[in-house]
This record gives C-alpha cells, sequence and structure tokens, in this order.
C-alpha cells in the first residue's frame, strides 16, 4: 500500500511516486515542474544549478519507467560518481536493492551478462555499457529510460553518444542532467543532436521557483600584485618570446604583435596548421620559431599566475627529455633563460614566491574554522602550495590524479579523510570538479581563473549547498589571469542566451512534427 505521509503534490510526479521514498522529502515545485515537462516533451536536457536536486529528477523519471514494468539505464562519467548514485538510488527507490546492479566492468563477462538480464535498474560507467551492447552481452529491449549524468560529455565519440544513439533506435526516453553545456551554439547543438533532445529545462539561481532553495555565495575577486622578483625574471623571458614570434609572424602563419595576447587555443591551431605543411624548409624554420614561442609563452605565464616553482620545475623538465628539439636545445641555452633559471632558483632558496601565496594564507587565516577546497591547474603548483600551508601550520593535503600515481582508493581515502575533518583544506586538480562524492566545503578558492564556463559552475558548485558559502578567485595583475577572469564571464552569460534560443527551436519543430503525426491520423 502507498504511503501516504509525503506531500500530495509529489503526486503529479506520476506513477513512479509509488516506490519513491518520500520520508523527509520537502517539495519542490521546480523539481517537480521539470519532471511534468519530462512526462509531457520526451527527450529532455535538465540544466539545473549544482546541489539543486538533479539526482532526485532523474529517480522520479526512473521510477516512472520501473512502476509500469520497463527498467531503466542510469549513467555517469566515473566510477566513484557511479557508485555515489548507486548508493542514493537504493534508498531512494522502495524495490529489491538486488533489481538495482551496480555495473563498473570489473565483473566477469559471463556473472555480467546474468545480472545485467536479471537488473531493472543498471547505474553503469558507460564505456562498460558500451562495449557490452558492441559485444551483444546486454540487450536494451525492455529499457523504457537512460539518464545520462553530467550529459555535456555527450559529443565527439566519447561513449555518451553510442549509448544514446542506441537508445533512440529503441525510442527509449533520454534525460540528460547537466550544471551547463557549455557556451558555445555549435557544442550545445551537437550535445542536443547526440542525444535526440525535443526540450531543455533550465534553471537558474535567480529564477522564481528555484532562488529560495539556493543557499548564498559570496564571490570575492582578489587582484595581486607580481613583485619585484617575479617583473625581473619574466624580463628576461619576455625579449626571447617576442624574437620568436617576430621570427613566426615572418612566415605568414600569424600576426600578432604581442605574444601575451595569443589565446591559447589559437597558439596550439597553429601547430597543427604547421603539421599539415608539405614544404619542408619553410616547415622546418616555422617549427623551429613555433616551439620556441610555445615553451617560452606557456613558461612565461606559469611564472606570472602560478609561480617560481611552478616556472622552475617547468624549465627542469625540458632540460630532462632525453630528446630535445633544435628548438628547445637553443632555448636552454640562451643567456637571458639561463639567467631566470638562476634567478629563480636562488628566489627559492631565499623563501621568496608568487604574492599569490601570501594571500592564501591570509585568506585561510580570515576563515580557519572552515573547510576549503583550493582550485590548482598544475601539478608543480599544487605540491608547492600544500608544502606552504603545511609549513604555516594548516592541515592540507593535495588531491591529484591516477597520471599521479593515485588510484582511486586512495582517492577514496583522501575523501574520507576530509569528510572525517582530519584535515581542513583539499589542495585539488580538476579531478575534483566533477565525478567525485567530495562533501559540501565552506569556501572554495581558485588559485587561477579558468576560462571554461563548465568547470566554473563545477568548481563553485562544491560550496554553497546546504549552507552560506564563500568563492576567492586570485587575479594575478597584467596577465592571462584577467583574460580568463572576462572570458569565463562573458561565455556564462552567452550559456543562458543560447539555451533559450536553442530551446525555442526545439518547441517550434515539437509543434511541427505534433501537426503532422495528427494530419497522417
Amino acid at each position: 500500500m502507498m504511503d501516504m505521509s509525503f506531500d500530495q503534490r509529489w503526486l503529479g510526479i506520476g506513477s513512479g511516486v509509488g516506490i519513491l521514498n518520500m520520508e523527509g522529502l520537502d517539495f519542490r515545485e521546480y523539481q517537480l515542474n521539470i519532471i511534468k515537462a519530462i512526462n509531457e516533451n520526451g527527450n529532455t536536457l535538465v540544466v539545473i544549478p549544482t546541489g539543486l536536486g538533479k539526482t532526485f529528477i532523474g529517480t522520479a523519471v526512473i521510477a516512472n519507467a520501473i512502476s509500469g514494468g520497463g527498467k531503466a539505464l542510469l549513467l555517469a562519467p566515473t566510477k566513484p560518481l557511479a557508485e555515489q548514485h548507486y548508493s542514493n538510488l537504493v534508498g531512494m527507490l522502495n524495490i529489491d536493492p538486488g533489481r538495482i546492479l551496480l555495473l563498473l566492468g570489473s565483473t566477469g563477462k559471463a556473472k555480467r551478462k546474468e545480472l545485467e538480464s536479471d537488473a531493472s535498474l543498471i547505474i553503469a560507467t558507460p564505456q562498460t555499457i558500451a562495449n557490452d551492447i558492441k559485444a551483444g552481452q546486454l540487450s536494451l529491449d525492455g529499457f523504457k529510460v537512460a539518464v545520462f549524468d553530467e550529459c555535456h560529455r555527450a559529443v565527439g565519440k566519447y561513449a555518451y553518444t553510442y549509448i544514446a544513439n542506441e537508445c533512440m533506435l529503441r525510442d527509449m526516453l533520454i534525460v540528460g542532467l547537466t550544471a551547463s553545456p557549455g557556451a558555445k551554439k555549435e557544442k550545445i547543438e551537437e550535445l542536443t543532436d547526440s542525444l535526440g533532445i525535443r526540450h531543455i529545462a533550465i534553471r537558474i539561481s535567480t529564477d522564481p521557483d528555484v532562488v529560495r532553495y539556493v543557499m548564498p555565495k559570496n564571490t570575492h575577486v582578489v587582484r595581486v600584485g607580481i613583485g619585484d622578483k617575479l617583473n625581473e625574471i619574466s624580463r628576461l623571458i619576455a625579449p626571447e618570446a617576442e624574437a620568436s614570434l617576430v621570427a613566426l609572424n615572418k612566415t605568414g602563419l600569424i600576426h600578432f604583435k604581442n605574444f601575451t595576447r595569443i589565446p591559447k587555443g589559437r597558439l596550439l591551431q597553429i601547430g597543427e596548421e604547421i603539421n599539415r605543411i608539405n614544404a619542408v624548409n619553410f616547415k622546418f624554420a616555422a617549427v623551429y620559431s613555433y616551439v620556441r614561442l610555445l615553451n617560452l609563452t606557456h613558461a612565461y605565464d606559469l611564472l606570472l599566475t602560478e609561480g617560481i616553482y611552478p616556472f622552475y620545475k617547468y624549465m627542469e623538465s625540458l632540460d630532462m627529455r632525453e630528446k630535445k628539439s633544435r628548438a628547445v636545445e637553443s632555448l636552454l641555452k640562451n643567456k637571458n633563460i639561463m639567467q631566470a633559471r638562476k634567478l629563480a632558483e636562488e628566489a627559492m632558496k631565499n623563501g621568496e614566491e608568487h604574492p599569490k601565496i601570501k594571500s592564501v594564507l591570509n585568506i585561510l587565516r580570515e576563515h580557519s574554522d572552515k573547510s576549503v577546497i583550493i582550485f590548482v591547474q598544475y601539478r608543480s603548483t599544487i605540491k608547492m602550495l600544500v608544502e606552504h600551508l603545511v609549513n604555516n601550520g594548516f592541515r592540507a593535503k593535495a588531491f591529484v590524479g591516477k597520471k599521479e600515481g593515485v588510484t582511486q582508493e586512495m582517492q577514496k581515502e583522501i575523501i574520507q579523510e576530509f569528510r572525517d575533518k582530519k584535515f581542513d583544506v583539499l589542495v585539488a586538480s580538476s579531478i575534483a570538479e566533477e565525478g567525485l562524492d567530495i562533501p559540501n566545503v565552506d569556501l572554495v578558492l581558485f588559485y587561477e581563473p579558468i576560462p571554461s564556463e563548465i568547470r566554473n559552475i563545477q568548481r563553485r558548485g562544491r560550496t554553497g549547498r546546504f549552507r552560506d558559502g564563500e568563492i576567492y578567485i586570485l587575479v594575478a595583475v597584467g596577465t592571462k589571469d584577467e583574460v580568463y577572469m572576462r572570458v569565463s564571464d562573458q561565455r556564462e552569460k552567452k550559456m543562458l542566451g543560447i539555451i533559450l534560443k536553442i530551446n525555442e527551436r526545439l518547441k517550434k519543430e515539437r509543434k511541427e512534427k505534433d501537426k503532422g503525426q495528427k494530419s497522417l491520423q
């Protein structure tokens, strides 16, 4: 018999309400409205801020499918996130837990096939499901819905796109969940095409039915001067980078007056263009100037936005390469670059670093009783920052990925220690932006701005879920930091406009399709 102790307005979800554990669940109108929109419109892209209950929306859609005698599929991009979903859904669905299968690829094929055939709900990583479908291990017959978490990944050759196509062939309902689909019209259109989206359900933090559930997030932009030492070292690197730019400009492949104003994407694109050149002598000269410019620009930006140690370690990594190109060899033997490295080494011995370090310490002292995640772009910066924090009495740990030899078990252990408050400051790479069950924190600190609107939204979503959150962004004055800060702000604002326009187009397409179907009846 159905438990009727919950808010009766939830009955609008559909038949699935009968197998949902609604105990202690506050009614949220926007969640109900989004679920209704999915029921009415079919394949839906759900875009709502982190912490506003995307998982419940996906669970309700799954419950509707199972209560109607169908099967359901929930996909998550990482094992930890799939495990988190499994734990949540076992508690949220009032069905035999044996009918809920967590599939991560570690189970043997024969056993997997048996488990898959018995399950009403499969929670899995996409590559596992894609492989099983291709091998004939898994049949999607009987499946009514597929929920794609972090669905902004459903572009290009990512496994989401293959699975979505298989789902569309069987007329399954597809629901994509994300906090941000990106800010490029082409990418959002590719995403909606890949998932066969007919409707976009979007909410922002200021929408009337959402605003009361959004915890305040106070954003502070902290502008940091470079300081004399960094300026002294950068003045040795700049003329070498400028000379390489002049040489590359002469090839006609690029036309920039200032190396600091070349967008990183454009610089990488130039390398691809050079690779397509057939004229050997011309190509050789272009490669030489390009490699010098690429390395010098990166070294310069590392120094001014990250610090002396990251710059020093990068130059050391060039030196340690077994095979060096002629451009790198000449770079390392250049008098200015040699002097820059010498000054950097002396500065480190004297305990000098980027002024950002002092800002980090000041911010943490002001919030000494808070749990903190510091997001950092580069591994060398993470190492440097953790060392400074520990030396200044803070309980801090690095949180990095597999490339640094950290297994998922080790990651889980660090997260659990952080949850248990065995330390207060998690200094993390992009690995902590999505796909991991990291607890809500009081403060998020960006060591540097990043130009990606998706990653910005994910980073900010780590705070302000259940209580007020603080966000600090460090910006080194006169550097790429300022450019990236502007770019990320512009892209977030642009994203909303693009989504609304695409949604209008989808609405027109639905109406035309419905008219066509009625005329055939």
